[in-house]
């Protein structure tokens, strides 16, 4: 077994198993495979084992339950079966860890990554919210979800129309 397949046992980080994948021997590429999904590979196609395998890893490491999501989910069954309807979302709802949210402003692209804790990285630096990631890219007042593409913007409310006398 070399270096490479033992240095997935306790990871730096998901990015960094996942940019290894394209160095490992097939032998290796299939038994890191067998590990994680218990059986023989399905084919000898190494893009498919790759992705598949990259996908598997992430799924391992941000599928981890917080409670925060268990209690919401609690109170969405709840509200369900007292009232029949739901809201669309939470407005405690957030992407998932490990999500990467990009934008392009200006002509700049701007990438950034949900973060286990609920906060988000972009550029190094940690921020609890997307509306100041929004405005630290802009220079002005965004709602970071309409920024990012995650929620419509709203619509202006009808103004009345002017009751001019003839």
């Amino acid at each position: 077994m070399s270096a490479l397949t033992r240095s997935f046992s306790t990871p730096a980080s998901v990015a960094a198993q996942v940019a290894q994948l394209s160095e490992l021997p097939m032998a290796e590429l299939k038994a890191l495979w067998q590990r994680l999904h218990g059986g023989e590979a399905p084919n000898h196609n190494r893009q498919f084992l790759e992705r598949r395998i990259a996908y598997r890893l992430q799924e391992v490491e941000y599928r981890k339950v917080a409670p925060d999501v268990l209690d919401r989910n609690k109170r969405r069954i709840a509200k369900l079966v007292e009232t029949g309807t739901l809201k669309k979302r939470d407005r405690d709802h957030r992407p998932a860890a490990g999500t990467l949210l990009t934008r392009e402003y200006r002509g700049i692209a701007y990438k950034v990554v949900v973060t286990a804790d609920g906060q988000y990285d972009f550029e190094g630096r940690l921020f609890p919210s997307l509306s100041m990631i929004a405005r630290e890219i802009t220079g002005t007042r965004w709602s970071g979800p309409v920024f990012f593409g995650l929620k419509a913007p709203s619509t202006p409310k009808a103004t009345p129309k002017s009751r001019a006398r003839r």
